[in-house]
C-alpha cells in the first residue's frame, strides 16, 4: 500500500492551481544521512530504488558511499515508512528540511507586477519568472546601448528563444571572450539570479572598478542568462523542482533531458541514465537538444577567441574542475586549480563561507556529457562548473534572503577567475600564455612569439 502511495506522490502531490494543476510538496521532508558500512550504503541504495525516493544529492542510488553525505527527499506518505527502516537499520538521519512546499512557498515572490519599471526598478533580491527575464535582458540592452547587445542563440523544444548578452567595451582590438552561462538545470533558481546579478555589477563599476575597467579593455563577456527556459518556466508554473527540459520522449509518456549529460564529452559513458523517467537522462545521442546543440555550435564557432568557459549551478559550495568521466587530470590541471583556489579565497572572504575545490570525479561524483568537459576537451583552457550556496539545509530552495550574499561572494570569485585569465593572456597588452595552458591554447590558434632560452 504504502510502496503504491510512494509511486503517486514521489513526484509530489498535485492540486488545482489558478491557471492549471501545480505540483506540491506538503510536509515531503528532505533527510540527510551519512552511511557508515557498506551493509547501510546496500539498505539505503535498495530504499531508494524500490520507494523511487528523489535524490538531491548525489543522483544516483549506485553514488551512495559510505562515509559520503546523502540527501533525499522523502515524499509525506512515506516519511514515516523510511525514518522506521532507517532505525531499524540504525542508520542515524537528521531532517534537513522538514516541510519541502513551505521552503518554497517562502521563496515565491509575494507580488508580481506586470509593468515593473526595468533596469531601475529591478529587483535584484527576488527569483524572477522567465518572462520578467526576458524583459531585463531587453531593458538591460536599451539603458546600456554603448556596452550591451542581446543577440539569438537558437530555439528550445518549445520553441522558445534564447538569447546571450554580449558586455563588450568598443576596441580595434581582437578581444577575446569569458563565456558564462546559468540555469541549465531549471530548479536551481539561484543560477540565473547570478548571471543577472553579474551582468548588473559589470555595468554598474566597470568605470570605478579598476579590475573590471582592465579586463574589459582586453575580454567581451557573453552572458547566456538561461540555458534551459523550457524547463525554468516549468519549475515556476508547474513542478518547483523540475530538473531537466521539457523534451519529450517514448509518445509522450515522459518528458525531459538532463542538458548537463547531452553534451558530446564522453557523452553516456558514466554517471547517466538511459531511462528517460530518469533526473540524468542523458539523451538519445550527443547534442540532441535544441538548447544543448544552440549552445555546443556557438561555443565551437568561437572556440579560437574563448579562453574561459563559466557554468553556473546549485548546490554544494565547490568550483568544480575538469573532468567528471575520468580520474585523469587536464593537461594543465595544476593551473586549473591553483586558480581555482584563488578564487575559492576571495568567496570566503566576503562571508566565510568554504568551497571545495577539484574535478567533479575526485569529489563529487561521476558523470559524462557536462558542458564543463565539453569546453576543455575542445580546447577552451579554463573551464569550470561553479556550485551555488548551500550546503543542504535549503538545497534547491534556496530562500531570497540568501540571494545578495550568495551573489556577491560569487561575484569576487569569478572576477579573480577573469582577472587572472585577463592578465595571463595580456600582461601589459601583450597575448602571452603560460607553460600549462600552452598545450590547449595551441589549440585555440592563438598567435604567439615563443623564444627558446
Amino acid at each position: 500500500m504504502w510502496l503504491f502511495l510512494g509511486i503517486i506522490f514521489s513526484l509530489g502531490m498535485l492540486i488545482p492551481g489558478r491557471l492549471s494543476l501545480k505540483l506540491q510538496y506538503d510536509r515531503d521532508q528532505v533527510l540527510h544521512i551519512v552511511p557508515e558500512t557498506f551493509q547501510q550504503v546496500q539498505h539505503l541504495q535498495h530504499l531508494c530504488s524500490t520507494l523511487l525516493l528523489d535524490l538531491w544529492k548525489p543522483l544516483l542510488p549506485e553514488d551512495i558511499w559510505a562515509g559520503e553525505d546523502l540527501h533525499i527527499r522523502v515524499p509525506a506518505p512515506l516519511v514515516q515508512e523510511v525514518k522506521g527502516s532507517l532505525d531499524q537499520h540504525m542508520i542515524s538521519y537528521k531532517v534537513l528540511i522538514p516541510d519541502v512546499q513551505e521552503l518554497v512557498d517562502q521563496s515565491m515572490p509575494r507580488e508580481r507586477s506586470s509593468h515593473r519599471q526595468v533596469p531601475e526598478g529591478y529587483v535584484y533580491t527576488q527569483y524572477h519568472p522567465m518572462e520578467e527575464i526576458y524583459e531585463w535582458m531587453t531593458q538591460i540592452q536599451k539603458s546600456n546601448s554603448e556596452l550591451v547587445t542581446q543577440h539569438y542563440l537558437g530555439k528550445t523544444i518549445e520553441n522558445r528563444t534564447m538569447y546571450y548578452l554580449q558586455i563588450s567595451q568598443p576596441s580595434d582590438k581582437n578581444k577575446k571572450i569569458i563565456w558564462m552561462d546559468c540555469g541549465i538545470h531549471a530548479r536551481e533558481w539561484i543560477s540565473p539570479a547570478f548571471c543577472q546579478w553579474f551582468v548588473k555589477e559589470i555595468l554598474q563599476n566597470y568605470k570605478s572598478d579598476p579590475k573590471i575597467s582592465r579586463f574589459l579593455q582586453n575580454l567581451d563577456l557573453y552572458v547566456l542568462p538561461v540555458l534551459n527556459i523550457d524547463g525554468y518556466i516549468y519549475s515556476w508554473k508547474k513542478d518547483r523542482l523540475w530538473r531537466k527540459n521539457r523534451s519529450p520522449h517514448m509518445n509522450g509518456t515522459c518528458y525531459g533531458t538532463d542538458l548537463n549529460r547531452n553534451f558530446n564529452s564522453s557523452w553516456g559513458s558514466i554517471g547517466v541514465s538511459y531511462n528517460c523517467s530518469s533526473e540524468i537522462f542523458c539523451g538519445s545521442g550527443p547534442e540532441s537538444e535544441p538548447e544543448t546543440r544552440a549552445v555546443a555550435q556557438f561555443i565551437k564557432r568561437k572556440k579560437s577567441d574563448i579562453l574561459c568557459y563559466l557554468t553556473i549551478h546549485s548546490y554544494g559550495q565547490y568550483i568544480l574542475t575538469p573532468y567528471g568521466s575520468t580520474t585523469k587530470p587536464p593537461s594543465n590541471n595544476e593551473e586549473l586549480m591553483h586558480v581555482a583556489e584563488k578564487a575559492a579565497a576571495a568567496l570566503m572572504g566576503k562571508y566565510g563561507t568554504s568551497y571545495e575545490v577539484g574535478s567533479t570525479s575526485l569529489i563529487l561524483y561521476n558523470n559524462s556529457g557536462s558542458s564543463r568537459d565539453w569546453a576543455h576537451m575542445i580546447g577552451i583552457p579554463f573551464s569550470y562548473t561553479f556550485e551555488l550556496r548551500d550546503k543542504g539545509t535549503h538545497g534547491f530552495v534556496l530562500p531570497p534572503a540568501q540571494i545578495q550574499p550568495t551573489c556577491e561572494e560569487t561575484m569576487l570569485a569569478v572576477t579573480t577567475i577573469i582577472d587572472y585569465v585577463d592578465q595571463m593572456y595580456f600582461p601589459g597588452g601583450a597575448v602571452m600564455l603560460t607553460c600549462n595552458s600552452l598545450g590547449l591554447s595551441l589549440c585555440l590558434s592563438v598567435v604567439l612569439t615563443w623564444t627558446v632560452s
